[in-house]
């Protein structure tokens, strides 16, 4: 009876986790890579990471030409499907809409109000500032469906234009994960919505990322799921609850510190591909893992080497996160590549895909803490 009961208990708390699969499909740079348009694109709209995370009054993000997981939601009745990125690292969900004759909107699926017997509009107009660019459109409401759960009347954007950028990336839209206060026209954030619903069971989300796999990465909404890690999970309190952001403590290489000497900030994001940090600093850790940077600020290493290369090791609140080279170098067919980003001025640090993929990734909006283990 007592197993019965405990099994009970664990069918019950399974039922509570939603699970958004993500799927690892084709970057922006291997789909220009592939058309020769790689050197021109780059040229034309430079990576500038930190324009996300520069607080204007509108939602900023930046062109992630690595970026590869997304996800697929539904909005309207009847639902209409689409797929975004899961991305902590801004607050507002956007789609492309019918009325949008931007480039990026031609090649991607486009939400049309007039077949939504549910959608309102709320009257108010939505720009969002990109590295090399903006998003402009509308706020609308709708029914919104993600891994299963129905968000009733969550106000998204509608583009009407966007930036060049987005037509060489394969989802749709963006699904902001952050919090309210930095959200464009203070809208209430999806999670933050089926939290107030009551549709989970706990105010926390997890993010697994796998590797080179095509599937197996999820976001799970109202918990976590064991099976993705192992160990115990460490908590870091945030230090600024807008961005996901905590305390980070030194990067070091061998024992040495290598970077963000006597402290830094850094911000959890699943919406940068890499991991970014100030030039000088990426520069010397690039440096000690013996990385060439061209004048873009791509890292390139020789591929053969990766076995013998240092783990790069990110103290965040007294405890030690370590990424091995197998993680941090990416390898394709155009050859090897590191995962740090070079940030300008910025002392701000982002730890993206690279470390996420590594260490299994809960966000608890409640009680406002990071937590890590590492992922299996």
């Amino acid at each position: 009876m007592k197993w019965l009961v405990v099994l009970s208990a664990l069918v019950a708390f399974s039922e509570c986790l939603h699970k958004m699969p993500l799927i690892k499909g084709k970057t922006a740079r291997q789909t220009l890579k592939e058309k020769g348009l790689w050197e021109e694109y780059r040229k034309r709209h430079p990576y500038s990471p930190m324009v996300k995370f520069t607080q204007t009054g509108t939602e900023s993000m930046t062109n992630d030409a690595d970026l590869s997981y997304y996800g697929v939601i539904s909005i309207g009745t009847p639902p209409q499907s689409f797929t975004v990125i899961f991305d902590s690292g801004s607050s507002n969900l956007w789609v492309p809409s019918a009325y949008c004759s931007s480039q990026a909107c031609n090649n991607h699926n486009k939400f049309k109000p007039q077949l939504s017997s549910s959608f309102k509009w709320n009257g108010e107009s939505l720009s969002i500032q990109y590295g090399t660019g903006s998003m402009t459109g509308y706020l609308g409401s709708d029914t919104v469906e993600v891994g299963g759960i129905s968000v009733a009347n969550q106000v998204f954007g509608l583009s009407q234009s966007e930036a060049p950028f987005m037509a060489s990336m394969q989802a749709d839209g963006i699904l902001g994960l952050a919090f309210q206060s930095i959200a464009s026209d203070n809208v209430v954030p999806v999670f933050d919505n089926m939290i107030k619903q009551g549709l989970v069971s706990q105010p926390q989300f997890s993010v697994y990322l796998s590797g080179n796999e095509a599937q197996g990465s999820e976001v799970v909404f109202g918990g976590t799921d064991s099976s993705h890690y192992t160990g115990q999970i460490t908590w870091i309190p945030l230090s600024s609850a807008t961005y996901w952001q905590i305390s980070m403590d030194s990067v070091t290489i061998n024992g040495q510190t290598v970077a963000c000497s006597g402290g830094c900030q850094a911000i959890i994001d699943t919406g940068t591909s890499v991991i970014v940090g100030p030039t000088n600093d990426i520069n010397n850790i690039n440096s000690w893992v013996g990385a060439s940077t061209d004048q873009y600020g791509d890292s390139t290493v020789n591929c053969q080497n990766i076995q013998s290369m240092p783990s790069v090791t990110f103290t965040l609140n007294g405890h030690a996160f370590t990424v091995p080279a197998s993680a941090y170098v990416s390898q394709s067919y155009y050859g090897c590549n590191t995962g740090f980003g070079q940030g300008g001025s910025s002392q701000l640090w982002i730890l993206g895909d690279v470390f996420i993929r590594e260490y299994y990734t809960v966000f608890d909006v409640q009680a406002q803490y990071i937590g890590l283990a590492k992922s299996v």
